[in-house]
């Protein structure tokens, strides 16, 4: 069972490390079982695809390669800053991310 992870599909990152460090982008997807994610516009790989009938041509494409969430984080609603992740019981009594920097409840 893979613990809780601090990224959502949907959220704006900033990737801290790696061959893509100091770009930023929105999460396309995340793969839980490997602790990865796929941000948009960032690890680009080539890939060789044969005709199909999506790209009838076929040749050369470039996507997306997943990142691992370690090499993330989440930029700050408020400051628009990377920061850390914290979790917190709202008014509510629901389980909420927070940013450690603003204190601010993240969406």
């Amino acid at each position: 069972m893979a613990s809780k992870l601090h990224i959502k599909k949907g959220d704006l990152v900033f990737v801290n490390s790696g061959e893509s460090k100091g770009q930023q982008g929105r999460v396309l997807s995340v793969v839980i079982k490997d602790s990865r994610a796929i941000v948009e516009g960032v690890n680009m790989v080539s890939k060789h695809t044969k005709p199909n009938a999506k790209h009838p041509q076929g040749g050369i494409i470039k996507k997306e390669a997943p990142v691992h969430i370690s090499n993330l984080m989440l930029i700050d609603p408020t400051s628009g800053k990377a920061t850390r992740i914290g979790r917190r019981l709202n008014d509510k009594g629901k389980l909420v991310r927070f940013s450690k920097k603003s204190g601010e409840e993240i969406k």
